[in-house]
């Protein structure tokens, strides 16, 4: 198995997880606020991330540093952002604006990285980003201020996708990913001191969400894109994310019973395709390069 597909399917597991933790996000938001469960999510992980590799964190280098912190402020930034544009704008509309990043991506990439997207990556991200577009707008599209804040941190979350891709190129991703991961631990402490009146949760169901959310799909979700991104591209990785509706509403269907219409299942079919297209390349390359020996 290539190196891109391994890290495509390890970044599949994090958007997967991202998916499932979704109901239990929201269900925790119902008692304590926003910034209040950032802090506490990202605070945990903070910890755990520091724990397991602080002998690697005494030897940092400035690179490092410099790449953890700037990642840690956009990505930050996409998390306050897109919760200011909710209060705003309908959740439907938030999901639709927010993958547009796979559309920024590549177009960002050549920029930034001066890095040409493949043909079939570039259409998997638009089949994949008509597909979102089934499965979250309704008939009524009309734009307001909550949806420029939301557009705001889908560039944020574009930029923070390419620069992993820069800044774990040539140091190292474990330190990288602790420093981003503190970063948005601090501000969102920060924050919610300034904007709320935060709170130690009293029910089991907030501290299971903290638990879940902060293990598995922060610690081991961005130290996994820190880690493998490099192994695949931008543009690849932007457009897995795109799938990360496709498995909330799967996981709120078995969690809740929330069942999907035609529309919705629609959707998710052009999501995956989107995805399966951008995967077509690798055995394309590898049937060519068969062929090649074949004939020698």
């Amino acid at each position: 198995m290539k190196k891109q597909l391994k890290a495509d399917l390890l970044l599949l597991t994090a958007v997967i997880i991202w998916g499932s933790t979704f109901v239990l996000t929201k269900n925790a938001l119902l008692e304590i606020p926003t910034y209040n469960f950032l802090a506490l999510r990202f605070g945990v992980a903070a910890l755990l991330l520091v724990a397991i590799f602080f002998k690697k964190l005494l030897k940092i280098e400035k690179a490092a540093l410099t790449g953890g912190l700037l990642l840690g402020l956009l990505l930050f930034i996409g998390y306050a952002f897109q919760t200011v544009g909710l209060n705003y704008t309908t959740a439907s509309k938030s999901a639709f604006i927010t993958g547009f990043n796979a559309v920024l991506v590549p177009v960002l990439s050549v920029f930034v990285l001066r890095k040409k997207p493949e043909f079939m990556a570039v259409l998997g991200v638009f089949c994949a980003v008509i597909g979102l577009g089934f499965l979250t707008l309704g008939d009524n599209f009309m734009l307001n201020i909550g949806d420029f804040y939301t557009l705001v941190s889908t560039f944020a979350y574009a930029m923070q996708i390419i620069l992993v891709d820069r800044y774990t190129a040539g140091s190292d991703s474990a330190t990288i990913a602790t420093v981003e991961i503190s970063v948005v631990a601090i501000l969102s402490v920060l924050f919610s001191f300034i904007l709320e009146s935060p709170v130690v949760p009293s029910t089991a169901n907030v501290w299971i969400a903290v638990f879940i959310t902060s293990v598995f799909a922060t610690t081991y979700a961005f130290l996994v894109q820190s880690m493998v991104q490099k192994y695949t591209t931008p543009t690849h990785t932007a457009l897995l994310f795109v799938g990360e509706p496709v498995y909330a509403l799967f996981f709120a269907y078995i969690l809740l019973g929330e069942l999907l219409s035609l529309k919705q299942l629609t959707g998710c079919m052009l999501i995956l395709c989107g995805m399966l297209l951008s995967e077509l390349k690798l055995s394309v390359k590898k049937e060519k390069s068969g062929r090649t020996a074949s004939d020698c």
